[in-house]
């Protein structure tokens, strides 16, 4: 009789910590939208049970939080240890960090206590839960720093990182964004759209965006942008099986100008329309407009739970 050979099931684990209000909420929604299931606080000591029960279905994230009522530093690393040597298991660490202002800014606006130091101060509580969440920022797989990200950024970068689903060709995004701000991350090709008239200084398209059919042919009146649109397209639509031959799942294309509302949106629009109707799976991104309906950073990331 033959023996019976062992089965070696996968189990995929995402471990998210990082102090709060540096957007762990944020990064739950998203693995969410990537099929993975999410739990948050669960004690230390449970984590091994998972395991030990039958294959998972889909990748599973686990929130790390220093007010769970077993967590401390030494524990969770040596169950990282412990983890990483199981033959079953595939894990990554995700922290997310924040500038100590950033944070202490955010519970000043919202006017909440920090949740681990309930009669201090927002700074000292900061203070001492990124001083408890040093040993897990060491040994991070992936980093991602959220002081300067808006909620819609940081989704980019946890889909970047952890959306492991089968692609199916390639996935374009087009966005727009202000060079005052600074380029989009992970952007892969950037134009510049400042050459082109700008609505700005219409007074009745001065307040409306790119999306916007006025405001869209107010520079498409310009007679650099036929000829500018052209070649763009032209370009766009030649590199684009070049980049799947290579194997490339993603694809950011950015465009610029001053303010990030009139004429970069009304380009990337206009492309991605194009990119559309040629059969490309594309999505839009306006990083400014975006900036604006949710009022701030801080006001799109909250505090206390996050």
């Amino acid at each position: 009789m033959q023996p019976e050979t062992q089965q070696t099931h996968e189990h995929r684990l995402v471990l998210i910590t990082g102090p709060s209000g540096a957007g762990r909420s944020t990064a739950f929604h998203a693995l969410e939208d990537l099929g993975y299931e999410v739990i948050d606080n669960l004690p230390l000591s449970l984590i091994p049970r998972l395991i030990d029960g039958p294959p998972l279905e889909r990748p599973l994230a686990l929130g790390l939080d220093v007010r769970n009522r077993d967590f401390n530093a030494t524990a969770a690393i040596e169950l990282i240890d412990t983890l990483t040597r199981d033959p079953r298991v595939t894990l990554e660490l995700l922290y997310l960090d924040c500038a100590p202002n950033v944070l202490v800014s955010r519970y000043s606006q919202t006017r909440r206590r920090h949740p681990i130091v309930e009669a201090a101060t927002p700074s000292e509580g900061v203070d001492r839960e990124i001083d408890l969440l040093t040993p897990m920022k060491v040994r991070a797989d992936h980093l991602i720093d959220t002081s300067d990200m808006s909620p819609h950024e940081l989704k980019a970068e946890i889909g970047h990182w952890f959306d492991h689903r089968p692609a199916a060709g390639l996935a374009l995004s087009v966005q727009s964004f202000s060079y005052k701000r600074g380029l989009p991350r992970g952007v892969d090709m950037v134009f510049d759209c400042r050459f082109l008239a700008n609505p700005y200084w219409v007074p009745e398209l001065r307040d409306r965006d790119g999306r916007d059919a006025a405001v869209a042919a107010h520079i498409e009146a310009d007679p650099r942008f036929a000829p500018f649109f052209s070649k763009l397209q032209d370009l766009v639509l030649m590199l684009l099986p070049g980049q799947l031959d290579e194997g490339k799942a993603h694809l950011s294309i950015g465009f610029g100008c001053t303010g990030g509302q009139h004429r970069s949106v009304a380009v990337a629009e206009k492309l991605a329309k194009v990119l559309a109707e040629a059969g490309w799976q594309v999505s839009k991104r306006h990083r400014e407009l975006e900036r604006r309906l949710s009022g701030s950073a801080v006001d799109g990331f909250g505090v206390g739970r996050a």
